[in-house]
């Protein structure tokens, strides 16, 4: 099992962050919470912040963690490990991913998400 952060950011009037995935990377377009694998030795925070230093070009501060999801893909299992976050520092530019939008809690559903994620979006979108 493949163990996977991912950063649920919300802004100051409480919208949230989404990525589209590029049309490169496996998944393709398929929207996600931004983030990526953890390394040996490295804590799933500090994994989330270099993760997302990496892809999006921004500092951001951890404010809480929610329930992990486990999901089975064909070839891979990951646990997928959700943290609330803000962006503290920097404007996002794309390094990996072809788009992104701030969506309202009641607007996530309406993207074409990634399946790992669904879980992990549909539980935040009804707390």
């Amino acid at each position: 099992m493949i163990k996977v952060t991912c950063a649920i950011i919300v802004d100051t009037d409480g919208l949230v962050f989404a990525a589209q995935r590029s049309a490169t990377m496996s998944l393709p377009l398929k929207w996600e919470f931004p983030g990526g694998k953890i390394e040996p030795g490295e804590t799933a925070e500090a994994c989330l912040i270099r993760e997302i230093k990496e892809e999006l070009h921004v500092a951001i501060e951890i404010l809480k963690p929610l329930p992990a999801n486990t999901h089975h893909y064909p070839n891979v299992t990951i646990q997928l490990i959700p943290f609330v976050c803000r962006i503290t520092n920097g404007e996002i530019i794309l390094k990996e991913h072809l788009d992104f939008k701030w969506l309202s809690k009641n607007e996530l559903l309406a993207l074409d998400w990634a399946e790992a994620d669904v879980a992990i979006v549909r539980w935040y979108a009804e707390s």
